[in-house]
């Protein structure tokens, strides 16, 4: 019997993480995404670099893929270096596949990717999100509550 996932995902070293999607976006769903990577792409991540800031996954018939991704060319890759913005695929269960496909299709959310990491095991991940896109009154409202939930805990601090 497979072990239940965990709320959060077991993280050990954070290589990119997309932090204006939380803002951007209203999250709904997270999902833990294996990544098919190759070998001076998985250097160049070991070593921080990468970004996932423009990038956005995409649903297709044979899979989930990560588009616009910049993983940059590892240093001492010579002429075996991979391409910097080549799409990737995601490794999600067939089932998963099918929820995000039905709400990307139907219910017009995105799937964001919120970041890369590197789990215990040592294996890469993609934290990814059924996200609704923002509007610009909303954002508005993001920062108010944010700015509010800031001065609140600044009050309650002063006063002991």
């Amino acid at each position: 019997m497979p072990r239940p996932k965990p709320a959060t995902f077991d993280k050990k070293k954070i290589v990119a993480e997309n932090r204006r999607a939380r803002f951007d976006y209203a999250i709904d769903t997270t999902y833990e995404a294996g990544i098919v990577l190759t070998g001076t792409e998985v250097k160049s991540l070991r070593f921080g670099e990468g970004s996932i800031a423009e990038s956005y996954a995409e649903v297709g018939d044979n899979g989930v893929w990560l588009i616009n991704s910049n993983v940059p060319e590892f240093s001492h890759g010579n002429r075996y270096n991979h391409e910097p913005k080549r799409p990737r695929k995601l490794l999600l269960h067939e089932r998963e596949v099918r929820k995000l496909h039905g709400a990307v299709a139907r219910e017009g959310m995105t799937l964001v990717p919120l970041m890369i990491y590197f789990n215990s095991q040592g294996r890469a991940k993609v934290e990814l999100a059924l996200a609704k896109g923002r509007k610009a009154h909303d954002k508005r409202e993001a920062i108010k509550e944010r700015d509010w939930k800031r001065e609140a805990g600044r009050l309650m601090r002063e006063r002991g």
